[in-house]
């Protein structure tokens, strides 16, 4: 039955150019920075703090940083589940290039790092909010976020995504704010000293049912740990450069929207707690709006719900019913 799906992909180049497209979540990210009157100096700004975060850390032989400069292609999933040509956008990931000027090399980097999702967007912000409506104390539904995962995993398993991407992905998000981090004493010399949580946080269990692992770590000159979710061998499966990439585009996107945690002006310590209250941290000088991100998840997630989950329940749940695991 997994085979029964059929997956589209177009991509489109994120630069200072870069307009959201019509189906486009316009709560991800890299949507809400290209909006209003600044879009794009937005832009600019971005894509300059990723440049320089990158050579900050790719700093051997590269003694101007200014080495290296990085490429994102925003990366769009539509997927056909009647088999008669009629698309759903499902999600939205990022790829990263990495380009050497010294040796005039264009690389490739890792698929994933940000991840945008209507289901999701219908899971959290539709679904769990009607579990929990008038209950005292919150709960999850049963067979929560299964559909959204063994979606996901198709997709990964699929012809169209082996035809277009050579390793796994690998999602790069923040830590949760409900939850505390402890430092241990294992380091990698890229992406740092590792973290674990007192305990799984909902975003955690819910990237579980996508078939994906989670390990938590902070850079050198970061300020706090970021949340890595990966099939197979998150240190050992991806080039050195290739991580760079990922840390660089996260990094920036998490000191616009989350600057309470990541442009903090303190750095997380053996115990972290992080925390969205945090008044001592820094602004960057990019447009982000998040009383609007905030607001429009309702929406997306209705929006899901009319266009996709009840138009189609009775195909979906038949090959959720179906679904065979694949192996990664």
């Amino acid at each position: 039955m997994s085979s029964d799906f059929t997956y589209s992909i177009k991509t489109i180049r994120f630069d200072e150019h870069y307009s959201p497209s019509n189906d486009t979540r316009l709560t991800t990210n890299f949507a809400n920075l290209a909006r209003g009157e600044v879009r794009q100096e937005n832009l600019r700004k971005a894509i300059n703090m990723i440049n320089n975060c990158f050579n900050s850390l790719a700093n051997w032989d590269n003694p101007k940083k200014d080495r290296y400069s990085v490429e994102i292609d925003i990366v769009h999933v539509d997927i056909d589940v009647e088999g008669n040509g009629e698309t759903f956008p499902t999600i939205e990931v990022l790829k990263t290039y990495i380009v050497d000027h010294h040796t005039n090399r264009r690389i490739e980097g890792i698929v994933g790092n940000n991840f945008s999702s209507y289901v999701r967007d219908y899971d959290f912000s539709v679904l769990l909010r009607k579990h929990n409506e008038g209950k005292d104390h919150f709960s999850v539904p049963d067979n929560y976020g299964e559909l959204h995962g063994k979606m996901f995993q198709d997709f990964i398993s699929s012809s169209a995504y082996k035809e277009n991407f050579s390793k796994p992905p690998v999602i790069c998000l923040s830590v949760s704010d409900n939850k505390t981090y402890h430092r241990t004493s294992n380091t990698h010399p890229i992406l740092g000293v590792e973290y674990t949580p007192n305990e799984s946080s909902l975003t955690e269990q819910y990237f579980k049912t996508m078939g994906m692992e989670v390990r938590y770590f902070m850079p050198e000159n970061s300020v706090a740990p970021y949340a890595f979710f990966f099939f197979g061998d998150l240190l050992n499966d991806y080039s050195t450069l290739e991580l760079i990439s990922t840390l660089s585009t996260m990094e920036t996107f998490q000191k616009i929207y989350r600057p309470e945690i990541y442009n903090a002006n303190s750095t997380a310590g053996e115990t972290y707690k992080p925390s969205l209250k945090n008044l001592d941290c820094s602004l960057t000088q990019v447009v982000y709006d998040r009383e609007e991100r905030a607001r429009l998840a309702i929406e997306q997630g209705k929006w899901c719900e009319d266009n996709f989950i009840q138009r189609h329940q009775s195909t979906l749940e038949k090959w959720a019913a179906n679904f065979v695991q694949p192996s990664f």
